[in-house]
């Protein structure tokens, strides 16, 4: 895994965890899914903060804001074509690539979202980022 993850990638085999079982004080995630990078920054000591985003072929619940990923995105992050996908807004995991249980060399960095959808993604996104609740911890 690089240390650069430019915004719009996608990880693949990340265990991403929810705000549901953050909730019931588990600290791994259950299971490997691709997660977006929202943002990625470098910090002045040279480490890579990250804020990711879980892509999920289960529908959103209703307590969850998600943006559905037309087939042709799907497509170009090597995803299954014949799932539906989406990109949950309302949550995040916050990591440190250096500091990181979970993020792994082995993890693939699939190919980014294309600029139209990743506009989408973030604007949608931005009224979640400094909501206390959204932000998982990973550290």
């Amino acid at each position: 895994m690089t240390d650069h993850l430019p915004v719009g990638s996608v990880i693949s085999g990340y265990p991403y965890l929810w705000r549901w079982q953050r909730d019931r004080r588990e600290t791994e995630g259950r299971k490997n899914r691709p997660a977006c990078v929202a943002v990625s920054m470098h910090s002045s000591n040279g480490l890579t903060h990250l804020v990711l985003l879980p892509i999920t072929s289960t529908p959103p619940y209703a307590d969850q804001t998600a943006i559905k990923l037309p087939t042709l995105e799907i497509k170009r992050i090597h995803l299954d074509p014949t799932k539906d996908a989406w990109i949950i807004v309302s949550e995040y995991n916050y990591d440190i690539v250096q500091l990181s249980y979970s993020l792994q060399l082995s993890n693939e960095i699939l190919p980014t979202l294309s600029p139209a959808m990743l506009k989408i993604v973030l604007t949608a996104f931005r009224a979640f980022l400094t909501q206390p609740t959204a932000r998982i911890d990973r550290l």
